[in-house]
């Protein structure tokens, strides 16, 4: 059982949060390297967490914390497919280095790599300490092989007949369970194979939803969020598609599970991994925020007009997405972005309402990606230009205004013969300050003009001063109001304008 947590008070994020994810096995590893000794969530040094504060984040997700399986292990070390990717990761690694899958849960407990709830505690009170929240893992779709729960309760789990075992054996394995042996059903995405590793629960199995629920009670004395992995599978009519053949008559539950966590433990914070259109759903929910997948992928296919559509709901519609560069599920940010597109796809998914969601070696730019089975990735390099970019970035939106200011987007339009067609430009304003954000999202020039109208005074004159790449413009108020802003941007370039009257 867990102990009881060290009193801490309650903690709130401000608003457009900055999240880091952090591998927590592997930056335990790391830190163990760098200082000589064994590091655990109980011995790390303030330094490191202080080092976190200094970037200006609001909240970390430590990836990864709860107790690993065994039977995961083992079918990663059993399927020679892993291992390529394990040598580009670590060269030379070696079995006692793999380490089983985060998300093939056995129980929530913290992993004795990370020690003790009294260690986690310890941990959340230290972030606290320096106004930062921590977040933790919640797999709600599934569990590991070797949970407690497929011995003695196989009921909450999705099962077959021995004759659906023996025809798909690829869908099912076999339990043995306090009430025989049991044929319960792989975990899977519909649209991929199943994951070998795990078992698929039945959400419409109410004491197995009390008990899900339970584990995030639980979960809430120790964390202030949670990231909800594939959120969207247990949703009714996603899950009742996906799995209705196998579940017999049992009722589609009243209300949706994230509508019951909402109410009965309102104050923690729930991120949701989603895809396939679900997020604006799950917000509705209770989700603070969810994964904006659609607009990376549009930002990495250099899809400007998909992005525009992206970003043409107000700001309380933005405020919920998750806007990211790089997470654990995609390649690293290097690669998708290489550094010649960085200053305006950067500043863009830097600047935008909702999360700013970075992950531990985005910032330095590392290029290796660390399977999530592997207890660590080799040393690589700092990227200096990356580290630069995102240190200054990250400075900037520290700015109140990038937190409780307002968000619009601004129109451009045509001006010349270099066509606007790359250009976005949005604007943030609050009482005590005003900032124009512009990115040209392609590799050519773009340019346009700006309509500022009522925003400025005509009889006043203004200073542009781009804090992004520390050049000062002087403009007439008159210009501004009656002709508009004239912008120009190379190739991916972007300015960050602090408005000021001269």
């Amino acid at each position: 059982m867990p102990v009881a947590p060290i009193p801490s008070p309650q903690f709130s994020l401000r608003p457009q949060p900055h999240l880091y994810e952090i591998n927590a096995w592997a930056w335990l590893e790391q830190l163990s390297a760098k200082l000589g000794r064994k590091i655990d969530l109980a011995s790390v040094p303030d330094s490191e967490w202080d080092a976190i504060a200094q970037l200006g984040f609001d909240a970390v997700w430590l990836m990864g914390v709860w107790q690993r399986s065994r039977i995961s292990r083992s079918i990663t070390l059993d399927d020679p497919t892993n291992f390529p990717t394990f040598e580009l990761a670590l060269p030379g690694w070696k079995p006692a280095d793999v380490i089983g899958s985060p998300y093939s849960v056995v129980q929530y407990v913290p992993d004795p790599r990370m020690v003790t709830w009294a260690a986690l505690d310890r941990a959340r009170e230290k972030l606290h300490a320096r106004k930062i929240g921590l977040f933790a893992d919640f797999v709600g779709n599934h569990t590991a092989r070797d949970n407690p729960w497929v011995r003695d309760h196989p009921e909450y789990y999705v099962q077959g007949s021995q004759q659906d075992f023996e025809k798909n054996p690829s869908l099912f394995f076999q339990a043995d369970t306090a009430q025989g042996p049991r044929y319960i059903a792989l975990a899977k995405d519909p649209y991929f194979p199943p994951w070998t590793d795990v078992a698929q629960l039945n959400h419409f199995q109410p004491e197995m939803r009390a008990a899900h629920l339970d584990q995030l009670r639980v979960i809430a004395q120790h964390a202030d969020g949670v990231r909800c992995d594939m959120a969207m599978l247990q949703l009714n009519d996603i899950f009742e598609r996906d799995w209705g053949h196998l579940i017999g008559n049992i009722p589609r539950p009243p209300k949706e599970f994230w509508t019951e966590v909402q109410e009965a433990i309102p104050n923690l914070v729930l991120l949701a991994e989603a895809y396939w259109g679900t997020e604006p759903r799950l917000t509705d929910l209770g989700f603070s925020f969810a994964y904006d997948k659609t607009l990376y992928d549009a930002v990495r296919n250099a899809d400007v007009g998909a992005v525009r559509a992206r970003l043409s709901g107000d700001q309380q519609e933005q405020n919920h997405y998750a806007r990211f560069l790089e997470n654990h599920d995609e390649p690293r940010r290097a690669e998708a972005f290489p550094n010649d597109r960085l200053l305006a796809i950067g500043t863009l998914m830097g600047t935008l309402p909702g999360m700013r969601f970075y992950q531990q070696g985005e910032l330095e730019g590392r290029r290796i990606r660390l399977p999530i089975t592997l207890r660590m990735a080799a040393d690589e390099p700092v990227d200096l230009y990356s580290s630069a970019f995102f240190h200054k970035i990250l400075s900037l939106t520290h700015e109140n205004i990038f937190h409780d200011g307002k968000w619009n987007m601004l129109d451009v339009n045509a001006e010349g013969y270099t066509s606007p067609a790359g250009l976005l430009v949005y604007e943030w304003r609050s009482n005590e300050a005003w900032k124009i954000i512009a990115v040209n999202l392609v590799a050519g020039a773009s340019q346009g003009r700006v309509h500022l109208a009522d925003r400025v005074s005509a009889a006043k004159q203004y200073i542009f001063y781009d804090q992004l790449n520390e050049v000062r413009y002087d403009r007439s108020g008159a210009e501004l109001h009656d002709v508009g802003l004239f912008i120009r941007l190379e190739g991916f370039q972007a300015h960050i304008f602090d408005i000021t009257p001269a």
